[in-house]
């Protein structure tokens, strides 16, 4: 395992264990018997829910899965991102928060931010694409120096991780902060407690008996964690700020068991999150009607339009957009007055009637997906509550190649197991 992934792995590692660790979403199913399956009863003899499995048979399989997410989501919690200088550790904290449920990330923006991997926008931003997109990329390392030595598959690991946090940002209410102060003054506004994570004495171990002691033997109205909270992590180098640390109404620490008194910063946003779940288990699923809502109508309406295209008009946008990504490079060389030769002038010069083209398949598939959702926000479907893919969706990245080598060979993520039955994208058509 190289270097640069094994801060993410770690984290993601973290963060697929808490999802198996979490309370099932407490609405009652009633979708397809042949795909549910019973959980243990309960050992007060009461009867127990059914469990909605992902299958590729059930029916509404993406809009039940997005449901599944909205039941677990919370807004009770905010993750603060307080000046993150590396986008690698970034890119993984958006994820793992997406995966944990947690809705809110504030980010107070660094002073500087050394990308990890810069990528040639002349080559668009598409998965389908990423072969071409790491082929022109260059790596660095955190501090900034170029990785001369950088593979192909590097660079592809390194693109795809960015493309996927970029993803989950789709799922994500992510607001910016210019400063530490006005973040501070906001989530007073909103009635948040602060805590924040430090590496001082003074800090509270992040546990029953050690938010308990901070209490004086006490509890918020019966819970380890306030109703409403903040939860502040800082730079990779020092951690927080003295002015956040000074505004916290705690400062908690993680406890460790070895040498090591820190961690990578996107490893210990997922141990801390997922601390703060199993301390409060009443935080999944802590969001009021109002705001799932709102989600449903932002997401589903993404779904379907991620659905309702052709193939051919995915290529077609795709291609659109690269062409408008290219036009935009060439208008900065000519603000700077670089030189611009005779065939980008042309290119630049179709740039509004390339932007007319793609505004007007936005704008038609916008519509068709208002339409192809409108009643399923009004009555959502029954979620699916084990959020585990079926075989039939898992997928892994690795080369073609290894993927046909043992131990990899005939394993369910590297199969590709052909799925047509219950197409979500036929559902929306």
């Amino acid at each position: 395992m190289n270097s640069s992934t094994s801060s993410f792995l770690a984290g993601a590692a973290c963060t697929a264990a808490a999802l198996l660790l979490y309370q099932s979403c407490s609405a009652k199913i009633s979708g397809d018997q042949s795909t549910s399956k019973q959980t243990t009863k309960p050992a007060d003899g009461a009867v127990a829910e059914a469990t909605c499995f992902d299958s590729p048979d059930l029916d509404q399989r993406i809009i039940r899965k997005a449901e599944g997410a909205i039941c677990k989501r919370t807004s009770r919690l905010i993750i603060v991102v307080e000046r993150c200088t590396n986008d690698h550790n970034y890119s993984a904290i958006l994820r793992t928060a997406e995966a944990l449920g947690v809705q809110n990330i504030w980010i107070i923006s660094p002073q500087t931010i050394n990308a990890t991997l810069e990528l040639d926008n002349t080559q668009g931003t598409d998965e389908s694409n990423i072969d071409k997109i790491a082929e022109n990329a260059t790596m660095r390392r955190s501090s900034g120096p170029v990785v001369r030595a950088a593979t192909d598959t590097e660079k592809k690991d390194r693109a795809m991780h960015h493309l996927y946090a970029r993803k989950a940002t789709e799922w994500l209410t992510v607001r910016d902060f210019e400063d530490t102060k006005t973040c501070i003054k906001s989530l007073r506004e909103e009635g948040y407690q602060i805590w924040a994570t430090d590496l001082g004495q003074e800090a509270s171990c992040l546990t029953e008996d050690g938010i308990m002691q901070h209490l004086g033997g006490g509890t918020y109205d019966g819970k380890l964690i306030p109703n409403k909270v903040a939860i502040v992590f800082g730079t990779e180098a020092v951690g927080c700020t003295t002015e956040m640390l000074n505004a916290a109404d705690l400062r908690v620490y993680l406890p460790l068991r070895g040498f090591a008194d820190s961690l990578n910063l996107s490893v210990a946003t997922a141990l801390v999150v997922h601390q703060m779940f199993v301390l409060d288990p009443s935080l999944e699923g802590a969001m009021t009607e109002e705001e799932r809502r709102e989600l449903r109508q932002a997401w589903y309406v993404k779904l379907a339009s991620q659905r309702l295209l052709s193939a051919a008009d995915k290529k077609r946008r795709g291609k659109l957009t690269a062409y408008l990504e290219g036009c935009a490079e060439i208008e900065k060389k000519m603000k700077a007055g670089e030189v611009v030769y005779k065939e980008e002038r042309e290119k630049w010069s179709k740039m509004d009637a390339k932007r007319a083209e793609l505004n007007a398949i936005e704008e038609k598939l916008a519509a068709d997906s208002k339409k192809a959702v409108k009643e399923l926000v009004d009555n959502p479907p029954s979620p699916i509550t084990d959020m585990r893919r079926a075989d039939e969706h898992r997928i892994c990245f690795v080369g073609k190649n290894t993927k046909k080598a043992s131990p990899w060979q005939d394993m369910p993520a590297t199969r590709k197991i052909a799925v047509t039955k219950y197409a979500t994208a036929a559902f929306f058509r």
